[in-house]
């Protein structure tokens, strides 16, 4: 059989290559790390993680994030398999060793007899049948072709790396470990605390701090709300950071018993626990800057940096005009997007797509049907909004949410409607793949 093309070998690339090689396809996947580096990512491994080493929330029955690592578990995922085999405690977040993570993937599929790893860049598009999980930093060679081949302009936005600080560097006399409102085991989460006086001299600083160049490529971009910088933030209002990462609802200083004015919370970044992350604490301050201003954070006064924050740019296509409802490029149904280049956002987002890809594909190549997955379902939602349920002209980069979802009627609470919505989505998938006898005999045999 002629094997797939896969670009790309994020998350996305990853879990396509996955599906379609257990599903007997051979698969040829490129990635160009490994001769050539990237604005964001530090090594050659597959699946890195370049930003934070969170999947977010693992609650299947109140959050659509859990929802959708439910669906996936239950789709026979490969990044969700090893998230949940190198998982560090983060409460009620599912967060990984991101080094054991990408290892871990990476000798997955290297050791799969049907997966070939090419180590090199692709410029062009494959006459062949390919999936495009090229990402957010996609090549200018490859991002050329696409627009030649589409006729469209890729859009761009800003994604953000959080600084990682050495855990033996905190001071644990002013910080404490709490999870907020006390969820998980009280040491998911490190807590610095600021009184109003800290917090407003904080806020200065981040305004007045020195902030990195911009490309001319970054200029006029929009900035993505969900990842955004920390000093934009704090330029929308005194408050902003307040009711956003520094929100310090639910977090009571053992110092004085009560909740601090703000707070900034640390999350555990890799299994040795010796790597905190600050969450939420994008940024595009110059790291002389970083290191300064965020050492005024009470416990982080000696802060020693592993790594510090960065900006980079991320690329992605208009897919609600641009692919039908598998994904498959319109003008050229050979061709498939997966992963954070058709707009969605997220680790798991991106990998869900390119599980998606990888299914549709296969049906494809041997000569099967399947059906798309139910818009009451995670996966249905995310890849409708993808497709044809977001408006083409103001298209912007989307997590999944509740918000995707058909809604449930308004005589229902709205406390209860999360829960509805999910226990609906769960039904959705189980029928879903009752009926499709291509999905559910691979998942009987897994």
């Amino acid at each position: 059989m002629q094997p797939v093309n896969i670009i790309g070998g994020g998350l996305a690339g990853s879990e396509a290559a996955w599906q379609l090689a257990s599903r007997q396809i051979p698969v040829r996947l490129f990635e160009m790390r490994g001769r050539e580096k990237t604005p964001a990512h530090s090594t050659d491994k597959l699946a890195e993680l370049v930003c934070s080493n969170s999947f977010r929330s693992d609650d299947p029955n109140s959050n659509a994030v859990g929802v959708l690592h439910a669906e996936m578990r239950k789709m026979g995922s490969l990044i969700m398999m090893i998230a949940d085999q190198h998982r560090v405690p983060a409460g009620s977040a599912l967060a990984v060793d991101r080094e054991g993570f990408a290892e871990a993937v990476t000798n997955r599929l290297q050791n799969h007899p049907l997966i070939e790893i090419h180590r090199e860049r692709i410029d062009h598009i494959p006459d062949e049948t390919t999936i495009i999980a090229s990402g957010p930093l996609t090549s200018d060679g490859l991002a050329n072709a696409i627009t030649e081949l589409t006729g469209r302009d890729a859009l761009s936005f800003f994604d953000a790396i959080a600084p990682i600080v050495y855990r033996d560097s905190i001071d644990m006399d002013i910080a404490w470990f709490q999870s907020r409102w006390d969820k998980g085991d009280g040491h998911d989460y490190i807590n610095c605390p600021l009184n109003k006086e800290e917090y407003l001299a904080f806020h200065a600083a981040l305004l007045a701090g020195e902030k990195g160049d911009f490309h001319e490529w970054e200029k006029d971009t929009p900035y993505f709300e969900g990842c955004m910088p920390i000093e934009v933030m704090a330029d929308r209002g005194i408050d902003t950071l307040r009711f956003g990462p520094m929100k310090p609802v639910g977090l009571d200083d053992p110092r004085t018993g009560r909740w601090p004015y703000g707070a900034v919370q640390l999350r555990q970044d890799n299994a040795l626990g010796t790597l905190w992350n600050i969450v939420g604490f994008q940024t595009k301050l110059k790291y002389a800057e970083q290191i300064r201003i965020f050492r005024m954070i009470p416990g982080l006064e000696k802060a020693e940096f592993a790594r510090l924050g960065g900006m980079h740019r991320n690329s992605f296509i208009r897919s609600p005009v641009l692919l039908d409802e598998y994904l498959r490029l319109k003008k050229q149904t050979n061709i498939r997007f997966a992963g954070q280049i058709t707009g969605c956002e997220g680790y798991i987002e991106s990998a869900s797509i390119g599980l998606l890809a990888g299914i549709f594909t296969a049906a494809d190549k041997l000569d099967r049907k399947v059906s798309s997955p139910p818009v009451e379902s995670a996966l249905g939602a995310l890849l409708g909004h993808i497709t044809k349920n977001a408006d083409p002209d103001h298209y912007q980069p989307m997590n999944i949410n509740f918000g995707l979802f058909p809604p449930i009627s308004e005589k229902h609470p709205k406390k209860q409607r999360k829960a509805m919505m999910a226990e609906r989505a769960r039904k959705a998938l189980d029928q879903w793949i009752s009926e499709e006898a291509f999905l559910k005999s691979f998942i009987l045999e897994q």
